[in-house]
């Protein structure tokens, strides 16, 4: 089979083409041919070894979002059957309840091989199954990123019906998490740089969006919005140079999910504002399999569907990873498995 792997040596420059042998399904697994991944920010990380010993070992085939067909299971699997289109879960061990080492240690991509491969061989346990009305891309889109948003506002606090809701930028994590906090009623603004992508986030249910660029101070700005009270909860993926404005315009009592650090990953900021405020700064990464499943159910009762940016071909890892980098994409980036 077709895989890209990182041969030899660590580095971008050792990501290559190749091959290896086709697997076959053992008893409790599942054989998916792989129709299409989708990229995210950790890819390109990982062959430059940014997770350190966390990443593996070679030779690894990258990247941890895709989805596939069954086309063969072992004996015993009776999550799935062949012919049903299903997304491999990130986190391969972690099923339900709190993390854990063990079950935060075995995720795609690195340090357990990844999507880019013509077929993937897993346990019946880290696959979910897809609801019809998603393409292969949509789907493709969803094991980090959307379970991600998801995981922070259904897992890790409870969002309701009127909350005020803070979302950072326009790639997967932020777009899932206006989507998601829109169909459960929530009220949420939008800090982007771009005046295109605003108009477009608009057009998704944005209640309110703030030019970052025009409007640096953009907490002071959001004063306004919340009547003076603070945001119920902030989706935090910028990290260094977001953070000390976001804990400016948190309620007290309120979330902040810290999910990306895609402005760096110091910290200089009061820390005295997360006491006196009671803030609850809360790390989130993925999410279980249960959580996975419960938004599928979410998406399918409203008929959520992912925005695709733009789709590679599978010999274009490498100038998907370029353009994620580059910052313009809305939306998810995805890779096809077809020839």
């Amino acid at each position: 089979m077709r895989v890209f792997q990182i041969e030899g040596d660590w580095g971008i420059q050792n990501l290559k083409l190749s091959t290896r042998p086709d697997p076959t399904p053992a008893a409790g697994q599942v054989l998916l041919r792989m129709k299409a991944s989708s990229v995210n920010y950790r890819d390109p990380i990982v062959p430059e070894r940014g997770y350190g010993v966390h990443t593996g070992t070679l030779p690894l085939i990258p990247v941890s979002d895709g989805m596939g067909e069954v086309i063969a299971i072992g004996s015993g699997v009776t999550r799935v059957r062949v012919g049903d289109r299903a997304c491999p879960t990130y986190f391969q061990r972690w099923i339900s309840g709190e993390p854990n080492f063990e079950r935060l240690s075995q995720s795609l991509g690195g340090p357990l091989d990844g999507t880019m491969a013509q077929y993937m061989c897993l346990n019946e346990d880290g696959v979910v199954k897809i609801p019809d009305y998603l393409s292969e891309f949509e789907a493709a889109s969803l094991p980090c990123a959307a379970v991600t948003a998801w995981s922070a506002l259904t897992q890790c606090s409870t969002v309701k019906a009127g909350d005020q809701i803070l979302v950072q930028g326009s790639g997967g994590v932020s777009l899932f998490a206006l989507q998601f906090a829109k169909a459960m009623g929530a009220r949420v603004t939008v800090i982007s740089s771009s005046e295109a992508k605003i108009e477009r986030l608009q057009k998704m249910g944005a209640d309110h969006t703030i030019n970052y660029v025009t409007t640096p101070e953009w907490a002071k700005a959001t004063r306004e919005i919340t009547d003076g009270r603070g945001f119920d909860h902030i989706i935090e993926v910028g990290g260094e140079k977001t953070l000390p404005q976001s804990l400016r315009c948190i309620r007290p009592g309120g979330t902040l999910s810290m999910i990306g650090i895609l402005s760096g990953s110091a910290i200089a900021t009061s820390l005295g504002l997360i006491i006196t405020r009671q803030v609850r700064l809360q790390g989130v990464t993925v999410g279980h399999r249960d959580a996975f499943e419960s938004m599928l159910r979410a998406m399918e009762q409203h008929r959520i569907h992912p925005v695709i940016d733009r789709v590679f071909g599978f010999e274009q890892l490498k100038e998907s990873f370029t353009y994620l980098k580059s910052g313009a994409q809305f939306g998810k980036i995805c890779i096809s498995h077809e020839s």
